[in-house]
């Protein structure tokens, strides 16, 4: 593949959304922050903690405060957030109610005992709201859960509860602080399996344990950033330019930035170490007719050396995408791209060394009331 325009990229694709770059003493131009459409609100999904709160109450539903080494840990509701819509703080209250009202307690310490942790909300833009409630069951029979499944449902859908009118209610209960749904599966008590969101005019499935962008809104500015970057326009009808080329998109999630980037290139390769998140992407490319992705499930670093090996005696130019969780990329992964010399282009959220050089960075505001921005760096080799 030819070697990027970068003149292009800074006038091209994003002159519609920033001004000059930014000065600084990098070797590289960082454009102005992309703001969040959206600056109230916008969270599609909270995580509530069950712990003591600030009157001593331990059925209290809401956020840490406070630091473990000063022993000073209290739970406060999250009704002042400003980045939460209210359906949210809406649930996290109704959940507070119904588990002050339960026989069981909560599970503060797993070594103490307890049941009831927490409370997982997840909503779309149609307004549509998931809920996922997480359960220690101890040394309780599977005859007495669901004794308590069955009060937690008719809280939610009979009870007090339903003013949350909630389109989908999952319990999972476990003993690990955290787990998959290989490990211990979702069970749906109440409603559909899953919520829809959209992005760049793409529809995509949302699962209970499936990573998606807590801020939709600019989930679109970040993808088309990101689609820009890796696939810039050059022709007069912008939409429709493509690329002859493989795009490997790694650790690809449910395939969000696959999907919407394939329309610019002939195909997409994607792999996720997330059997769930595998199919969810496969549904997703399927919904919305995209015939060009696969995605691949399994460990990057066990994936990738192999895949890179078919895809140099297969010919053709190749594209990265490279978002990892935060402990970053192994080694191995790292290994495997810069060995890769038909890899001429690398976009990373969040890899620089001999054969890569970063030589655009574009901040995306995904957390406003935050200082934290996704920051996406474009490599060259």
């Amino acid at each position: 593949m030819q070697s990027i325009n970068r003149t292009h990229v800074l006038n091209g694709d994003f002159q519609s959304r920033s001004s000059s770059p930014v000065r600084s003493n990098l070797s590289f131009p960082v454009l102005p922050i992309l703001p969040s459409p959206a600056r109230d609100g916008y969270r599609n999904k909270s995580t509530f903690s069950v712990n003591i709160g600030a009157d001593g109450n331990p059925k209290t539903v809401g956020f840490y405060v406070g630091t473990g080494r000063e022993g000073s840990i209290v739970c406060v509701n999250g009704d002042h957030l400003l980045n939460m819509p209210e359906k949210h703080k809406q649930v996290a209250r109704c959940y507070q109610d119904f588990i002050r009202l339960s026989s069981l307690e909560p599970c503060l310490l797993f070594h103490t005992g307890g049941h009831w942790r927490e409370i997982t909300v997840r909503t779309n833009a149609e307004g549509h709201t998931m809920a996922i409630v997480y359960f220690h069951p101890q040394t309780l029979t599977p005859e007495e859960v669901a004794v308590h499944k069955a009060e937690l449902l008719d809280y939610f859908t009979q009870g007090p509860g339903s003013i949350c009118q909630l389109d989908s209610l999952f319990f999972q209960e476990s003993t690990m602080t955290r787990c998959t749904h290989e490990e211990s599966p979702y069970q749906l008590l109440h409603g559909q399996p899953h919520i829809y969101e959209e992005v760049l005019g793409f529809r995509f499935r949302i699962s209970p344990d499936a990573f998606f962008q807590v801020n939709q809104a600019a989930a679109d500015v970040l993808y088309r950033t990101v689609r820009d970057l890796c696939f810039p326009n050059t022709g007069e009808d912008r939409e429709r330019t493509k690329v002859v080329g493989t795009l490997l998109d790694v650790c690809c999630g449910t395939g969000a930035i696959g999907i919407t980037v394939s329309p610019r290139v002939d195909k997409v390769i994607g792999i996720e170490l997330i059997e769930q998140a595998v199919e969810d992407a496969q549904h997703n490319a399927a919904l919305n007719s995209v015939l060009n992705c696969e995605f691949i499930p399994g460990k990057a670093e066990v994936v990738l050396p192999g895949l890179m090996s078919q895809l140099s005696t297969a010919g053709g130019s190749l594209t990265a995408v490279v978002n990892p969780a935060r402990a970053g990329l192994h080694h191995r992964v790292v290994r495997a791209l810069r060995n890769q010399s038909s890899i001429r282009r690398l976009v990373y959220k969040k890899i620089t060394g001999e054969k890569f050089t970063p030589t655009l960075a574009v901040p995306v505001d995904m957390f406003p009331h935050t200082p934290h921005c996704e920051l996406v760096i474009l490599f060259e080799r």
